[in-house]
């Protein structure tokens, strides 16, 4: 009837999510702050959000000391003082790759233990070929050797052995992860890259965030996917991409990875020739509105700024933080510290606002904040556009003030 796993990866939410649709009250621990470390901090709120909604409890930041079966009880000791039993425990904790054979036969060996092989899977003894979850390859964002266990990356592998063993000349490029998994009705993806990783491998990157619909808002049920992109400052490669939502996400996502191995800057995705009709797409698809994003930051249209920003922007005396969402979206839940201009009203009301501060401004998913700065700026303001929207905003805050429940969800205290 309870189940814990332990480990928030691919495969961890995958089994907790079939143990909570066959009715078995699941919890899930993590010991980093977020689940599915391919995507950050500020995304994955999204996905907690959903899967406590599931009924799926979540102890994050959380390490597990030690595990004793108590009257047919699996009891759990976690390294905070807490502790928690249930009947089953799925231990769900990562990949490492299983090189004990190529160990024996003094195979060389890399990342994690994992197989060194060139660039036609060969091996450092010549005729022995290796491929799958436990080679060694290159990241095509980061040129680093890495260890991806995924099934597409040791399909394509298999084919270059076959190719290479009846004397074709097939080389593999390396892999940049592209990854997606659906967690109940959510559908989550990534390419490339996180911002993490940007900042581990010391990239100097700028992201834009952005909720769009995954088709035509006025066919019926359209629903919304929230996309980020990271992408190198001064060269404006595309470095990775994030995105959530329920329709349409994978399609996007692969349209992201193709232009990413085809060499297109982040800018250029404005210029890709999509297919649109409304139950599908819009004529401006979300792909296409994240080029334009980038390309208003290259022209200096636009700025910015992002969650992380608000706490010391509060802070300070020569700004104004504003809302331009509508009135009655503002009354039922707005970032502390906004006053609420709506954008509608903002022309004929500027002169409430002190031009010699400079503005920051959200609405619902940045669209309106967008065309808000516009005016602002035109009108001779500083303005910046918050990336992301109040939707992300409200997700984000929804989670700090959820995770420190996390305990009271459990154990009743």
């Amino acid at each position: 009837k309870t189940a814990v796993v332990i480990g928030g990866g691919f495969i961890g939410i995958e089994i907790a999510e079939n143990l909570a649709e066959i009715g078995v009250k699941t919890t899930i621990v993590q010991r980093g702050n977020h689940l599915l470390p391919t995507v950050d901090w500020d995304m994955a709120s999204f996905i907690h959000a959903n899967i406590r909604y599931h009924g799926v409890e979540l102890l994050l930041n959380t390490n597990t000391n030690r595990m004793n079966i108590i009257n047919d009880k699996v009891l759990l000791e976690f390294s905070d003082g807490n502790k928690l039993d249930a009947d089953m425990v799925v231990l769900a904790v990562g990949v490492t790759p299983e090189s004990t054979l190529a160990k024996k036969a003094d195979l060389k060996l890399g990342v994690k233990g994992a197989i060194k092989v060139n660039e036609k899977m060969e091996t450092s003894i010549p005729d022995i070929y290796a491929v799958g979850d436990a080679v060694q390859i290159k990241n095509t964002i980061t040129g680093q050797d890495v260890v991806i266990p995924l099934a597409g990356p040791a399909n394509k592998q298999g084919r270059i052995v076959a190719d290479n063993i009846f004397g074709l000349n097939s080389e593999y490029k390396g892999s940049q992860g592209s990854s997606v998994i659906k967690i109940f009705d959510m559908t989550i993806a990534t390419t490339g890259i996180n911002e993490q990783q940007a900042k581990t491998t010391g990239y100097e990157y700028e992201k834009v965030i952005l909720t769009q619909n995954s088709h035509a808002g006025y066919y019926p049920n359209a629903t919304e996917m929230t996309i980020k992109l990271i992408f190198e400052k001064e060269s404006y490669k595309i470095l990775g991409a994030q995105i959530i939502g329920y329709e349409g996400v994978d399609k996007r996502i692969d349209v992201i990875a193709t232009a990413i191995r085809a060499g297109l800057k982040a800018d250029e995705l404005k210029d890709l020739d999509l297919a649109y009709a409304p139950p599908y797409s819009s004529a401006k698809d979300p792909v296409n509105m994240v080029g334009f994003i980038v390309d208003n930051i290259k022209n200096g249209i636009i700025k910015q700024f992002y969650f992380e920003d608000i706490a010391a922007l509060r802070l300070k005396n020569d700004v104004i933080l504003l809302d331009t969402r509508t009135t009655y979206e503002y009354m039922h839940g707005a970032a502390d510290g906004f006053i609420n201009i709506p954008l509608d009203e903002l022309r004929e009301r500027i002169d409430e606002l002190d031009n010699s501060k400079k503005i920051y401004v959200m609405c619902h998913s940045g669209l309106r904040s967008y065309l808000a700065t516009r005016i602002l700026t035109q009108n001779g303001f500083e303005a910046y556009n918050f990336a992301g929207g109040f939707r992300l905003y409200n997700s984000i805050q929804n989670e700090e003030l959820t995770s420190t429940q996390c305990y009271v969800c459990i154990n009743g205290k």
